[in-house]
């Protein structure tokens, strides 16, 4: 009975010690999932303190013109807010994929976690102390200000990159990085007076600079150059989308009136759009024997056959003008030998003034001269052009 009794002992401090593992291991494992929620929250948005008014603000007096290249502050903020790329994700397909579309490479998201961690080592600011910084960097253009405000709202950043990832499809890092340089622009131009929130207020310039930042990388060659292919690149297959929800079928006539272009502009941006770079060193094909699209282009110079005509030409020329040069007079040698023959020629007024006569006088010796080169060569060269002696 006493060994019994033991060996139940035994199994119940087993037990004990096998219940108070699970419950180690259960613990842990929930720490992992807190861990990894509160990782996803920091990448999905900003606190409390970051977001943006509830009420929309006008914020132009017309000073804060928002110009990265997009060519008017209406343009940038309305592509800001509901452009293509825009933040909704019903319009996730209204563009082709850019070009050099991949997945991010490896690393990518522990390079953003740790860059998350870095920017979450600088407190929020109060709204009386964001208010007092800009009123620093306004008046007093204090950097120590301007840095505390640029570092306050790197999350801020982060978090409209993340929003324009699926539509980038590459590092989120150049876009994080492209937004830093939009914030610090809206600091500069931030006027605390205006009663708006700085985090509102920079929003519009951290979206705009990512947004022209997309467009630019958006083809090896820019699709948008001109204010109007900036506006048909962020809204053209948005406005179509849009027609097509209403039931209509949109050609290029009734896009062109939506957008205020005309047709020919929406036929070239729909091309742009859809059409693909391609690469001069690709390969033909399997049995070109590795020739590259660079092979079949022409050669934009002058070719061997040219080359050689025109070296035997300029040959003929010279040693035609060395038999002549005997028999001509001191003013038309000096004429043939500072004017004709050299890459930076004396004008008639030097010439004339050497020899105390008129520019017209000079002119009409120059002439004489070429008719007796013309003369002269006419035996070795038909077709004799002036253009040839200083060749």
């Amino acid at each position: 009975m006493k060994k019994q009794s033991a060996n139940e002992a035994k199994k119940h401090r087993q037990a004990g010690a096998d219940g108070a593992t699970d419950k180690k291991n259960s613990r842990r494992v929930e720490i992992l999932h807190v861990r990894e929620h509160e990782d996803e929250e920091k990448l999905r948005g900003v606190t409390a303190e970051e977001d943006a008014a509830d009420t929309p603000v006008d914020i132009d007096d017309g000073d804060d013109v928002i110009d990265v290249g997009l060519d008017g502050e209406e343009e940038a903020l309305s592509a800001g807010q509901d452009g293509p790329l825009a933040l909704e994700d019903n319009r996730s397909e209204d563009f082709p994929a850019p070009a050099g579309t991949h997945l991010p490479a490896v690393g990518v998201r522990d390079g953003l976690h740790l860059y998350l961690r870095e920017v979450n080592r600088f407190p929020l600011l109060k709204p009386e102390e964001e208010h007092e910084l800009a009123v620093r960097v306004r008046d007093h253009n204090d950097a120590d200000a301007a840095f505390r405000l640029v570092s306050s709202h790197l999350r801020l950043v982060v978090r409209i990159a993340m929003d324009f990832q699926r539509r980038w499809m590459q590092n989120v890092l150049d876009l994080v990085q492209e937004g830093n340089v939009g914030l610090m622009r809206a600091v500069n131009k931030f006027d605390p007076d205006k009663g708006i929130k700085f985090s509102y207020y920079a929003s519009f310039w951290i979206k705009a600079y990512i947004l022209k930042f997309i467009m630019d990388n958006w083809r090896m060659v820019k699709i948008g150059t001109t204010q109007m292919q900036r506006k048909l690149f962020y809204n053209l297959n948005r406005e179509r989308q849009k027609l097509v929800m209403q039931g209509f079928d949109p050609d290029a006539a009734m896009l062109a009136e939506r957008l205020g272009v005309s047709e020919e502009q929406v036929h070239e941006m729909d091309q742009r759009l859809a059409s693909a770079d391609l690469s001069l060193n690709m390969q033909v094909g399997e049995e070109s024997g590795g020739a590259t699209r660079m092979d079949f282009l022409p050669a934009l110079g002058p070719g061997i056959e040219e080359h050689l005509a025109s070296g035997e030409m300029a040959e003929l020329v010279r040693s035609g003008l060395k038999t002549l040069m005997p028999r001509l007079n001191d003013k038309e040698l000096y004429i043939l030998r500072h004017r004709l023959l050299t890459d930076e020629p004396a004008t008639l007024r030097e010439i004339g003034e050497r020899y105390n006569v008129t520019r017209e006088r000079v002119r009409q010796l120059e002439a004489r001269l070429l008719e007796k080169i013309r003369r002269h060569l006419s035996g070795d060269i038909k077709d004799f052009s002036d253009e040839w002696i200083q060749s």
